[in-house]
């Protein structure tokens, strides 16, 4: 939290002027993480470094190993966590500096969908923000489709509320639990 308010820059009794002083209420973001190619653990422990530089972490979920979903390449699984942090700017910059951090771990986009990834990131909520456009979708469209989000967000926050289905992810994962697909 940042001190919201005018205050005189006083030095030795002489005052200098006025400073202004903002608070800033952070915004709270859930983040999914994964990885498969490399050394993934290793791989998730530097994005984990580089999302605390841009944020505070709050919370971490247990790490889940998981079968490549809906995919055409044959792959290795996947190491899966989420995040949920602190944020002081707002969601577009969040996903330039989530691209900054993928491209400095060394993932290379290309056209080919869910192909394998050294780092995958996706922002899954941002507060109870919905918003859509060609770049970015929250809160992520397919979160509840993916037992590799759900299973880790329900660890770290369960009685989160989707502000679109008003739907808690404990639901969610009941859901699926008891799904017969």
């Amino acid at each position: 939290t940042w001190l919201l308010g005018n205050e005189w820059y006083k030095k030795n009794d002489k005052c200098f002027g006025r400073i202004k002083i903002f608070i800033m209420k952070p915004n709270t973001a859930y983040l999914s993480i994964g990885s498969n190619l490399g050394n993934r653990s290793e791989n998730i422990k530097k994005c984990l470094s580089h999302i605390s530089a841009i944020s505070i972490i709050k919370a971490t979920s247990s790490i889940i190993e998981t079968e490549p979903f809906k995919v055409s390449i044959k792959q290795d699984n996947f190491l899966n966590l989420v995040v949920k942090i602190e944020y002081l700017k707002d969601h577009f910059e969040l996903l330039k500096d989530i691209n900054v951090i993928e491209s400095k771990l060394g993932r290379i986009r290309s056209s080919v969908r869910n192909e394998p990834r050294i780092i995958d990131i996706d922002i899954i909520f941002f507060n109870n923000l919905i918003f859509s456009n060609d770049n970015l979708e929250i809160p992520h469209p397919r979160f509840k489709e993916r037992f590799f989000v759900l299973h880790p967000l329900s660890e770290i926050s369960p009685n989160f509320i989707d502000p679109i289905t008003k739907k808690t992810i404990k639901f969610f994962v009941d859901e699926a639990n008891t799904s017969s697909d």
